[in-house]
């Protein structure tokens, strides 16, 4: 079997022909879908289908499939379709798909790139990442099964990263002998859902991807009680396409390109729009103006380009622009904010803790920021809101975000490229969400910094002093309160003005309405940090004793202040030697089950990687361990 487009080549009379064939090629315009639903129901087979029948097999892949059909199919005596895209050793030892392969074909009359997405269960992120880049779904349901949760689950995700075309392709029809009420019960069972998730078209089409029935070919023979289109001739016709060159300019600089000194360039890919030579621009979220000097490609100037060209643009003033940063129509430009309100789909089997701080990508731009509120979460079989603190694995959650800086955005249902982003976590560089901003919270642009006359070097000045965080972390009975007290007294004796933070002092008043679950904690550090942050300001040195567990916490209460004000102090104590001193019997309760997320026991306890100072408990007394701390201070000119 060859390629048609080859053949098409290879039976051209002349260079003119062959030019004319490629240009009628380049016209055809491109439709990107994807496949996706449940676990085995034949997704990959579909689209091998499809490859298949559209003459898109070299030879050699041929007997390649028809040899690894014979070792890794799960087609008795045939062609297993689906090893055409299902390459992975772990996909054909499993018969599931895991990664997301992307395959082109073409007809007569569209070219097409197909995502074939994963159905499990825990593969639901690898789905949201096709989904993302798709004008169209083909959701397909295994006729045996019908309408199950991840239908469902795919169905939404497809809805809420802005797919509003679905193809309802009912596939194993061969298994329940092309029965046309099993057909129609599946229909009603997913319309009565997809009803609420706003698609603009719904295609259901009967078909079986092992025989072909429906797919390209029609199934008369099969399906005589069906007169709807085959797969091919949907596909083919759904009409997608944005005119995205329409909307106002789009462009994040990804590159700032400086070759010599007579040349500043910045590069990157519009998203939307359309810009010429003398069109002013505003560079995003400075705000500062200019007009476009050239555009340039890697080979020459032109006069105009597009949404979807990758170019450089020059500026006729020197403003200042960066990675990150998008140039935007001066008439219609981007918003910009530091706070917004967005569904995350979660994709890590750590949960998503509000005030923890993650990095967020908007395409090349980046900032460190944090889910403030998670509003509801999103119950994917029934659609209603429920409460929740935290977001698990493939739950959908909407939520508050803050950032530590302004980022230019556009909603996500306007544009895909300025709407999105993705959640890092800082520490395992995991991408752990996937986001799609709503709308701007308008206190963010309400609110405004108050300029005081007496800052934080006056008040350190007024006392005599550098104001400074001594953050003492470790297990329950450590030691942390009682040398952190000492420290204090010593402190005291010096003329130094101080405050401890303890943290079961705090429960009684600021964090009384917290819990010991991993989100209450993380608030809780983020409180005393914050809280701290003040103390600092005002001069002090203040002492904070808290277990605070987590890294990510303990590295958030750092950056509230300079790098040479916190000093963070590990109490390392073994954990039988902290059971040993346990005066009111925590410890024991906690293996007993009567407490519940024991920092030692059975919650974590995420030791620093590299303190300023280490201090072994165990081995040290309470008057030499203070003592060490005192020399610290003195070393780092935090003290005379």
């Amino acid at each position: 079997m060859s390629d048609p487009t080859l053949s098409a080549i290879a039976d051209a009379q002349s260079p003119e022909e062959v030019e004319r064939f490629l240009e009628e090629q380049e016209r055809k315009d491109l439709l990107r879908f994807i496949t996706c639903g449940s676990v085995d129901d034949g997704k990959s087979t579909l689209i091998g289908r499809l490859l298949f029948d559209s003459k898109l097999i070299f030879e050699d892949q041929l007997s390649a499939l028809e040899r690894d059909s014979k070792t890794s199919g799960t087609v008795k005596g045939g062609i297993d379709l689906a090893l055409l895209v299902d390459g992975l050793q772990a996909e054909r030892e499993q018969g599931i798909t895991i990664d997301v392969a992307y395959r082109f074909f073409a007809t007569d009359k569209r070219k097409f790139i197909v995502a074939d997405t994963p159905g499990h269960e825990q593969y639901t992120r690898n789905m949201a990442t096709g989904a993302s880049t798709a004008e169209a779904a083909v959701i397909l349901i295994d006729a045996r099964k019908g309408v199950l949760t991840q239908t469902k689950r795919h169905s939404f995700i497809a809805s809420l990263t802005g797919i509003r075309h679905v193809v309802l392709a009912v596939n194993k029809m061969d298994l329940v002998g092309y029965d046309k009420a099993t057909f129609e019960r599946i229909v009603g069972d997913y319309q009565a859902f997809a009803d609420q998730l706003g698609f603009e078209s719904v295609t259901p089409i009967p078909l079986s991807a092992l025989d072909g029935s429906n797919v390209l070919r029609r199934g008369a023979a099969e399906t005589p009680w069906y007169d709807g289109p085959t797969l091919i001739e949907v596909l083919e016709t759904i009409e997608t396409a944005q005119d995205w060159a329409a909307r106002p300019l789009r462009l994040a600089v990804q590159y700032v390109n400086r070759p010599h000194l007579d040349f500043r360039g910045f590069c990157g890919v519009i998203s939307a729009g359309r810009v010429k030579p003398g069109q002013e621009i505003v560079a995003l979220p400075s705000g500062r103006k200019s007009r476009v000097a050239r555009i340039v490609d890697y080979k020459r100037d032109l006069d105009e380009a597009q949404a979807g060209q990758s170019v450089t643009l020059t500026l006729e003033d020197e403003i200042d622009v960066s990675r990150g940063d998008v140039l935007a129509a001066a008439d219609a430009p981007a918003q910009v904010t530091d706070q917004f309100a967005a569904h995350i789909i979660w994709m890590a089997d750590a949960e998503m803790l509000p005030e923890r701080q993650y990095l967020f990508k908007f395409g090349p731009a980046e900032a460190y920021g944090a889910v403030t509120e998670l509003k509801h979460k999103i119950n994917v079989n029934t659609l209603e809101k429920a409460s929740g603190k935290t977001a698990t694995l493939n739950e959908v959650v909407f939520c508050n975000v803050a950032l530590d800086r302004a980022v230019a955005y556009d909603r996500y249902q306007d544009n895909r490229e300025t709407g999105a982003f993705i959640i890092i976590d800082r520490y395992t560089n995991q991408t752990v969400g996937a986001g799609m901003i709503s709308f701007g919270l308008r206190r963010a642009t309400n609110l405004h910094w108050q300029a005081l006359d007496v800052d934080k070097r006056a008040r350190a000045a007024a006392k005599g002093q550098k104001p400074a965080v001594l953050w003492f972390t470790g297990l329950s009975g450590a030691g942390k309160s009682t040398i952190a007290n000492l420290v204090e007294k010593k402190l005291t004796a010096l003329g130094r003005h101080t405050y401890t933070l303890d943290g079961d002092n705090v429960r009684h008043g600021l964090n009384r309405d917290l819990g010991f679950t991993d989100a209450d904690r993380v608030e809780n550090i983020r409180r005393v940090g914050e809280v701290a942050k003040l103390f600092v300001d005002a001069g002090l040195i203040v002492l904070v004793s808290f277990i605070s567990p987590f890294r990510s916490e303990r590295a958030l209460a750092r950056s509230l202040v300079e790098e040479d004000e916190f000093l963070e102090v590990f109490i390392d104590t073994p954990l039988d030697v902290c059971e040993s001193r346990d005066p009111k019997g925590l410890y024991a309760k906690a293996r007993e089950g009567a407490i519940k997320n024991f920092t030692g026991v059975d919650s974590p306890y995420e030791a620093p990687e590299a303190p300023e100072l280490r201090l072994d408990a165990s081995s040290l007394t309470v008057e030499e361990a203070a003592e060490q701390v005192i020399t610290a201070l003195r070393a780092r000119g935090m003290i005379d």
